[in-house]
């Protein structure tokens, strides 16, 4: 192995596989250092990827619960077997981690185990132990794509056992009986999610008013209206002072910010998920004089380069959204950069999904934001109890909802709660990427039965009137 390359990646996660992989693409000699044993970063390892086979299960099994008799098929009830579904999980993390080493050997990419600090703007060292000789790797480009970690508060103890992190979440060995939610983002009502229809009765306490915080009001107050229905206990508008074990369960001290009142919550396990922080320590960041800025991020151009010349940054580490699809999109556009094409990221078009059930998905403006810039926009809903194909799976919940330039008629965003809602984002995302309008898409057709109808329905309301409805 060369200890010359051109491009030298730290961290294996989305962002930086991409990165790595573009680039052996173009020709360019890479190297990507991980500390993890696998690659694929928190997302593939210890979030995205194993938490969607944990809610793919649940629901299945819900589904089979709650729905399965209505429909005419009748027999044993379903039971979950812990152990086994753990096992699976692993299994589908097992066949990514194995893909994308495949990936790294095809592409010729030199995958070194170990922590990087960075010595120098053309130099790293890597260890692979603590203490041991490190290697020293030159390279004419660095990229730290090293991810984000968990946040916690002041007065929460987190143990790794009763007062966890995602990390943990995703691998209990038991299903508690009551789990207590830190958070009302998408990782909390995610795994809020998982454990509750495994039978779990789990409390999601939020410090705002409302669950998801910065999404479109009309997805906040359907959704919430949706998880109580299921079972979900939502304490909104509550400060959490602290958390920590307590005689084998947990327990959470909470203010009501409204009134001031004080409150105290026993569960099983409490799951921290008030968000993520960007991971820079150890790097050797003051070897190069890049300073992080007050909340920790590193500041780059638009070339993504930091303040020194040759060091670059991309994904969680330089700010938000802080999403796996986000980093992969400046992995791919740093790679053509660093080969000499023109790349560019377009930040306003940047896809956020819920995985719960109904799933809900955004991309561009809210509505909320689109009233404070004083825009002149048109509306158009349509619910999913109107689609024929959402009524015969029996998920009518939710809707499609598109906002466009009054004028032009250019989507300026769209928001969809519903099923397959992370699916059907893309086509508005693609009409939005071309500058389409809310009539071009009204004007697709469309084939039936499909939940897509539903698009097409909510495009005519912005301008007329939705055939069914």
């Amino acid at each position: 192995m060369t200890d010359r390359f051109d491009v030298l990646i730290i961290g294996a996660g989305p962002g930086g596989y991409v990165c790595a992989i573009r680039c052996a693409q173009l020709g360019l000699k890479v190297a990507v250092v991980e500390r993890r044993e696998t690659l694929g970063g928190t997302c593939l390892n210890v979030g995205c990827i194993p938490s969607k086979a944990l809610l793919h299960v649940s629901e299945r099994l819900e589904e089979a619960r709650e729905q399965f008799a209505e429909m005419g098929i009748v027999g044993c009830t379903p039971r979950i077997d812990v152990a086994q579904l753990m096992a699976y999980k692993n299994q589908v993390v097992e066949a990514n981690v194995r893909g994308l080493a495949a990936l790294f050997k095809k592409n010729g990419i030199a995958h070194l185990r170990g922590t990087a600090r960075i010595i120098a703007p053309d130099a790293v060292e890597v260890r692979d132990e603590p203490g041991e000789e490190p290697l020293v790797i030159s390279a004419g480009a660095i990229v730290i794509a090293t991810g984000s970690a968990p946040v916690t508060l002041p007065g929460v103890k987190v143990d790794g056992e009763r007062v966890v992190t995602s990390t943990e979440a995703l691998s209990f060995d038991a299903v508690p009986t009551s789990m207590a939610v830190i958070g009302g983002g998408i990782i909390g009502l995610e795994l809020g999610s998982v454990w509750r229809r495994l039978g779990a009765e789990v409390t999601i306490i939020e410090y705002g008013d409302t669950i998801l915080p910065g999404w479109d009001a009309d997805i906040r107050k359907t959704l919430q209206r949706e998880l109580k229905k299921q079972g979900m206990r939502l304490r909104t508008g509550h400060a959490v002072t602290a958390a920590r074990a307590d005689d084998g369960a947990a327990l959470v001290e909470m203010e009501k910010r409204k009134d001031g009142t004080t409150h105290t919550l026993r569960a099983e396990r409490v799951l921290m998920a008030v968000g993520r922080r960007p991971y820079t320590e150890g790097l050797g960041l003051e070897n190069v004089g890049i300073e992080t800025d007050e909340r920790g991020f590193i500041p780059v151009n638009d070339a993504f380069e930091t303040a020194a010349r040759g060091v670059y940054a991309i994904g969680d580490v330089i700010g938000n959204p802080m999403l796996a699809h986000k980093a992969e999109e400046e992995g791919h556009a740093l790679a053509e950069l660093l080969a000499g094409q023109k790349a560019a990221v377009n930040y306003a078009l940047i896809p956020s999904v819920l995985y719960t059930a109904p799933e809900a998905a955004s991309v561009g403006f809210t509505e909320e934001e689109l009233k404070k810039a004083g825009v002149d926009y048109a509306k158009g809903m349509f619910h999913f109890r109107g689609n024929g194909r959402a009524r015969a799976m029996n998920a009518v919940a939710g809707f499609v909802k598109i906002l466009a330039h009054r004028e032009t008629g250019r989507i300026l965003g769209a928001h969809v709660l519903g099923p397959m809602a992370g699916e059907m984002i893309h086509e508005l995302a693609a009409f939005m990427h071309v500058g389409g309008t809310a009539r071009d898409l009204a004007h697709m057709n469309h084939a039936h039965p499909t939940l897509s109808e539903a698009v097409r329905e909510a495009a005519m309301a912005t301008f007329g009137k939705p055939i069914h409805a």
